[in-house]
């Protein structure tokens, strides 16, 4: 594989529609996933272009951060893309997140997005 081959799984876009009986019901929610040149021996970089209040994000960036999202600190190479939005639905459900007060929706963020080709994937 050569380096043009690379650019085309940096870089994914993804879609969480918000779980039922939670305050994110209804919701969606984008998302940015960028897989550094060490993947998928390490995780991808994920980020919420939603805002989004969870205890696993930085409220500032958006980034899920590693150290709170066992998923990405106890990265397997096997994961997939669809399996961490899959995770961080579940999370939404979680007892910690599922009622905690949101943002107002259709505050889009313009956080800095990572180069390259997008790809997408959505979690319904």
């Amino acid at each position: 594989m050569d380096d043009a081959d690379d650019i085309y799984m940096q870089s994914w876009t993804g879609t969480i529609i918000g779980p039922p009986n939670t305050v994110h019901e209804g919701r969606i929610y984008q998302l940015k996933l960028f897989c550094g040149k060490e993947y998928p021996d390490e995780p991808p970089t994920v980020r919420f272009q939603t805002r989004v209040n969870m205890t696993c994000i930085n409220q500032e960036s958006g980034l899920v951060e590693p150290s709170r999202f066992p998923m990405l600190a106890d990265w397997q190479r096997e994961y997939t893309m669809e399996y961490i939005l899959l995770q961080l639905k579940k999370e939404m459900m979680s007892p910690q997140n599922r009622k905690l007060a949101q943002p107002p929706e259709g505050n889009e963020e313009a956080r800095m997005d990572q180069k390259g080709l997008v790809l997408k994937c959505c979690i319904l």
